[in-house]
């Protein structure tokens, strides 16, 4: 389920029972405290990151507002049938056969029948870099499973950076509704020689700042950091699917046998059954 659907809950819950116990949004609503709150949030996010980390943001932020996950079943599928027609052909016509398939993947009879595998940057670059890395030297399997396993925790780190930028913002937001809180307070006091009434009501403005920030943050931000994260996640578990199936086969393995044991850690919820990927393998051949 996308996260939007998730803060809408969020925000019909919070603000129908407010609503329901007949709460006037006149005082919480307040464009000011939002610029004082959001402004300096965003003001920091800036001050703290690159320009690559803000974009890693913003295009993070968008994919877990609108997608449930970044893989699914049918990637992994289309990810093992690719990976053993590569491991065929090598089988059959040997290694240096496949050179033109990883350097040109677009032009490429195995790789074209897998568009989503080409449009997917991060994982066709660790596919051909990981060949090239085997057709021009004499790496064995193991030292290639400790430079795959490197790379990997590499781009993991990456992958996590504009994650933890929005962590960290996320901690900091009931702290910037208590800087809007104290500035009302501020207001307020200069204020003091005002009606009771009057007074109350600057009051309930200012608390609508700590209430803004400590809502955006548990109710929004640690959320998106979370899908973030998993997100993360199943991206390092994609890549380690490659790495497990070509340590094998360049081990030795059977094409067959490479792809049972990448098959074998993918999560139990999306892997495919034995049957059904050995019935496709069949139908490809």
């Amino acid at each position: 389920m996308p996260s939007i659907v998730g803060f809408i809950i969020v925000i019909v819950c919070v603000f129908g029972g407010y609503a329901l116990e007949h709460g006037n949004f006149s005082v919480i609503i307040q464009p000011i405290e939002f610029l004082i709150i959001f402004g300096a949030a965003g003001g920091a996010l800036v001050a703290a990151s690159t320009s690559e980390a803000l974009k890693g943001v913003v295009q993070g932020s968008i994919k877990a507002l609108t997608k449930p996950h970044i893989y699914g079943k049918q990637d992994f599928v289309d990810l093992l049938l690719l990976l053993n027609d590569i491991f065929r052909k090598i089988k059959k016509e040997g290694l240096i056969s496949i050179e033109q398939d990883i350097e040109n993947p677009e032009s490429s009879k195995i790789f074209s029948a897998y568009p989503n595998i080409i449009n997917n940057h991060l994982a066709l670059d660790f596919i051909r870099n990981t060949f090239r890395s085997i057709l021009t030297t004499n790496i064995t399997h193991f030292e290639l499973e400790s430079l795959l396993e490197n790379e990997i925790e590499i781009i993991y780190e990456e992958l996590l950076s504009p994650v933890h930028k929005i962590e960290k913002i996320a901690d900091s937001m009931p702290g910037f509704g208590l800087v809007a809180a104290v500035l009302g307070i501020i207001l307020t006091m200069g204020m003091i020689d005002q009606p009771p009434e009057v007074l109350g009501h600057h009051l309930s403005i200012a608390l609508a700042g700590t209430f803004f920030g400590i809502l955006t943050c548990y109710g929004f931000m640690v959320p998106l950091v979370q899908k973030l994260e998993f997100f993360c996640g199943q991206q390092k578990e994609y890549l380690n699917v490659i790495k497990t199936a070509i340590v094998y086969f360049i081990g030795g393995g059977a094409p067959q046998i490479a792809v049972e044991f990448a098959r074998r850690i993918i999560p139990p919820h999306i892997r495919p059954s034995f049957e059904e990927l050995e019935n496709l393998m069949k139908g490809r051949k």
